[in-house]
């Protein structure tokens, strides 16, 4: 296990289980996690062929290979996580077994071409708050320069993870990232002021991550204004409940 700590974001290289299975009840106010959903199993083939349509997209990533996306996660995890988190974002609920919500996020890409998934969902956990459904419509390819280089096959863009922020969290929130990819979940809490606990236990996607933190960190406070405005609708769900 590594311990990095940058600001109020603390690094932890290790397989999660490890990590949760010795956090006491409810430590977390929110987890924003997007575990494995299982889904992509390559063939032998398309991994080894510079010239599939799979390898050229993920050429500039740290290793395209390494099987991210084989299992998903177990009962064990999820337990653990419910117990030590008081809510919970998880990306990819349309592959999961989850407890009913009336409530979630999508995220349109806006793809200008049919490429993977063009929407991505993600289960919320937070009824109580009478959060309506909500579309974040933007753009990966028109990434601000703070996302830089794709490092991770799931990659999300920060302003993503900062428009979850503004709209689920609470001012001292202290936020969990279980399966931390490439770092963006850090940079927002670093930008908006939150405690994160951030976990990833490939040791190339750790020091990738590492390092695209610190360059962010080392940069002067400054208002991500590359960032485009997303465009947000709100969908009527809770009037026809």
């Amino acid at each position: 296990m590594r311990v990095e700590h940058i600001g109020d974001a603390t690094l932890i290289l290790a397989d999660c289980m490890d990590i949760m299975r010795d956090m006491p009840d409810k430590a977390f106010d929110l987890a924003i996690v997007d575990p494995p959903y299982g889904i992509r199993r390559l063939s032998v083939e398309e991994h080894q062929d510079p010239n599939s349509k799979f390898r050229r997209s993920m050429s500039k990533m740290v290793d395209s290979t390494k099987g991210w996306n084989a299992e998903k996660p177990t009962q064990e995890y999820w337990n653990e996580l419910f117990r030590i988190s008081k809510e919970q974002i998880i990306w990819g609920a349309n592959n999961f077994t989850l407890p009913e919500s009336e409530y979630f996020c999508v995220w349109d890409k806006m793809q200008t071409v049919d490429n993977f998934a063009s929407a991505e969902l993600a289960w919320v956990s937070m009824n109580e708050w009478k959060k309506p459904a909500k579309v974040f419509r933007y753009q990966i390819h028109k990434c601000s320069s703070v996302d830089g280089d794709k490092i991770h096959p799931t990659q999300k863009p920060v302003a993503l993870y900062k428009w979850l922020l503004k709209n689920y969290a609470k001012p001292g929130n202290k936020i969990l990232d279980t399966h931390g990819g490439s770092g963006s979940s850090v940079i927002a809490c670093l930008d908006m002021g939150y405690e994160i606990m951030w976990i990833e236990k490939d040791p190339d996607y750790f020091q990738a991550a590492l390092k695209r933190i610190k360059d962010f960190a080392a940069q002067p406070k400054l208002p991500m204004d590359d960032t485009p405005e997303p465009v947000e609708q709100m969908l009527g769900f809770e009037e026809e409940l």
